[in-house]
């Protein structure tokens, strides 16, 4: 290996925006409730009668559900997978045979063709049993070989690789490197044509399932050349291929039996017959593959949800101060009600959007990406409160707890396992992001060429006139909606059950203002919009807290008049609309009274050292070595800790 780190191209921000752009999805061909919303209109009919399974995909689904409870109860030992940090080998072969690993795979490649509502199910399940155990199964079929493969691979390539992901063989994505993370502009990966194959070079980070991989999916840089496009392309990649060395097993705070580790390829060679899709659309592919792969994270944090609300429930009962269960002194109160109502909703949040990607017939990609912002946010809230409910025994380990005669609760887990979840496939700031710029696509689409600097005068009349055209029709529809007459949304009010249509008109009101709060601000800063990021993210939690809202009512609906639960289901839904109304209103407050210009100063004084003094009086435990690992490309040093199981 070369001693001497190797340079990294420099990309200007223009340039790396660029790189993002032209990866998203540019048309909407679906209908979308989520965009919709935050364009103003709360189109209700999308999401409402809650869409609900055919028979026999929930037969099939909950047969499967019943297996997977059994192998739980009975084959996981979660204390020994954090004791050990590893799941054992026979675990895993046990969800091999159980057909766990082709849960989402088709049924003539071997699969089992679940739904992705019962995949999702599966995945809250098997992840409340232990949250490494469902990372490394969402891992592998979210994103892994399995749903790139399924949506844009040849049927040579589905033949050859989906029936070893149905059954025997694990897959692992690798997109991240050391020195990139959601600025895929920087990729440094290589992979060079020569002949009829790719030849691989580059080291990647945070390979979840790579430790134990047998198929990868590679995200490379082709270079362009004469009769190659070039680009961010993908690649299935044999995990034992000559060249590829697993570095390093990651150990983190949290997910302790995940199998992550640093992969480093040299000189590999893939054939051209392994590519997914053409060169140049590798980034496409994964940002798509992530419109549905997401939901696996919510899943797991319905799972949490519920574990910690059983957990909270039990543990209040039983536990006495000042003469009556802590239950009921307020203040504990308030956080059960809160984890009960926030389960709820983020279960309802879940289902909808699951089901809208089972039925094909919406566009679900902002929907599947707020759920998994809102999901990954809301679920370490009520992890941090149940810790806080169980107050000492909360902060101390389940081993601990046994040791001295207590019940085994890794509550403090729970609270690690899931912090992960709001960096995981996007981390929040990048899905405020994303979310944003899907949520003015409409906006950009008439009226981006107005604010770019680039954009000629002749270009620029144009695009005005498009824009007037389009905001002379729009702009109206903002002033007055269903959410003024008191008699709107009245199905959601049955005798006997909260009032939940005043929550419906609370949101399809939200959503005019969330809509022309958003055209002001974009009149107001133009060009400069991208760099609100504080004020995007808002817009964006706003557009979250409306969506729960609508999917909660919708879901309470749908069991008043299917479920014995109705009545309850009503009660949760109001319970949670009343608190997602008050943080709903703050954040509205809070678009124009902040500190982010403030906060921009102190940054600036920060990073210039202006504030050092304030660092004296401590030492730093840190260890010695650079902030970024070097990515300098050749022959590995190290030992190949690659442990495919069998």
């Amino acid at each position: 290996m070369s001693a001497t780190p190797k340079p990294r191209a420099k990309v200007s921000e223009r340039e790396a925006r660029q790189v993002a752009e032209d990866a998203r999805e540019q048309d909407w061909r679906k209908p979308s409730f989520a965009k919709e919303l935050f364009l103003g209109r709360f189109r209700l009919d999308l999401v409402h009668p809650h869409p609900v399974p055919a028979d026999e995909a929930a037969r099939r689904g909950e047969a499967f559900l019943a297996q997977m409870r059994d192998f739980c109860e009975t084959k996981i030992d979660s204390a020994r997978i954090e004791r050990e940090a590893r799941i054992p080998d026979e675990t895993v072969n046990g969800l091999k045979e159980l057909g766990a690993f082709g849960m989402k795979i088709d049924t003539k490649y071997g699969g089992l063709g679940l739904t992705q509502v019962y995949y999702n199910k599966a995945l809250a399940l098997v992840g409340s049993a232990s949250p490494a155990i469902g990372a490394l199964l969402s891992a592998h079929q979210s994103i892994g070989v399995p749903q790139p493969l399924k949506m844009f691979g040849t049927q040579e390539q589905k033949d050859a690789f989906l029936p070893r992901c149905a059954r025997t063989d694990i897959s692992a994505f690798l997109l991240t490197e050391p020195d990139v993370g959601s600025d895929p502009a920087r990729l440094a990966t290589t992979a060079v044509p020569d002949g009829d194959d790719y030849v691989l070079d580059g080291v990647k980070l945070w390979t979840t399932n790579g430790v134990v991989a047998d198929l990868l999916v590679v995200m490379a840089r082709v270079p362009r050349s004469e009769g190659h496009k070039g680009g961010i392309t993908a690649f299935v990649v044999e995990a034992a291929a000559e060249g590829i060395t697993v570095e390093n097993r990651n150990a983190f705070m949290g997910l302790r039996g995940l199998e992550n580790g640093v992969t480093r390829f040299h000189r590999v060679r893939v054939p051209a017959a392994n590519r997914i899709g053409p060169e140049g659309a590798g980034l496409k592919i994964a940002l798509t593959t992530l419109n549905t792969g997401r939901l696996s994270l919510p899943a797991m944090c319905v799972g949490a949800g519920k574990w910690c609300l059983k957990i909270a429930r039990e543990w209040s009962a039983a536990r006495e101060q000042w003469g009556k269960p802590v239950a009921f002194h307020e203040a504990v109160g308030a956080k059960i009600s809160f984890i009960a109502a926030t389960t709820f909703a983020l279960e309802a949040v879940l289902d909808l959007s699951s089901q809208m990607a089972d039925e094909d017939r919406n566009d679900i990609r902002i929907e599947a990406a707020l759920a998994k912002l809102y999901g990954s946010e809301m679920a370490c809230l009520m992890a941090d409160e149940l810790v806080q409910i169980r107050g000492g025994r909360g902060f101390e380990t389940a081993e601990s707890l046994a040791a001295r005669g207590e019940r085994a609760v890794p509550a403090e887990q729970i609270l690690r396992d899931l912090r992960i979840n709001r960096i995981f496939e996007g981390s929040t700031e990048i899905m405020h992001l994303l979310i944003a710029r899907e949520a003015v696509d409409a906006h950009l689409s008439v009226a981006g060429a107005l604010i770019d600097p680039d954009t000629s005068l002749a270009d620029k009349a144009k695009a005005g006139a498009r824009a007037g055209g389009f905001y002379a029709k729009w702009l109206p529809k903002l002033v007055a909606g269903p959410g003024q007459l008191p008699r709107s949304y009245a199905e959601f009010h049955p005798a006997g059950h909260p009032d939940l249509s005043g929550h419906l008109r609370y949101v399809e009101r939200a959503a005019r203002k969330l809509a022309r709060t958003t055209f002001y601000a974009m009149s107001r800063w133009q060009g400069r919009m991208e760099t609100k990021q504080g004020f995007l993210g808002r817009i964006v939690d706003i557009g979250a807290e409306l969506f729960a809202m609508s999917a909660a009512c919708v879901r309470a609906e749908l069991l008043r008049t299917t479920e014995e639960h109705g009545r309850e289901a009503y009660q949760l839904a109001d319970v949670f609309c009343r608190q997602a109304r008050i943080r709903a209103d703050e954040l509205f407050a809070r678009l124009w009274t902040n500190t982010d210009d403030l906060d921009h100063t102190v940054v600036k004084g920060v990073l210039s050292g202006t504030y050092t003094w304030l660092e004296q009086g401590v030492v730093d435990p840190s260890g010695e070595g650079p902030w970024i690992a070097d990515t300098t490309p050749g022959a590995s040093q190290r030992e190949n800790v690659h442990r495919p199981i069998r």
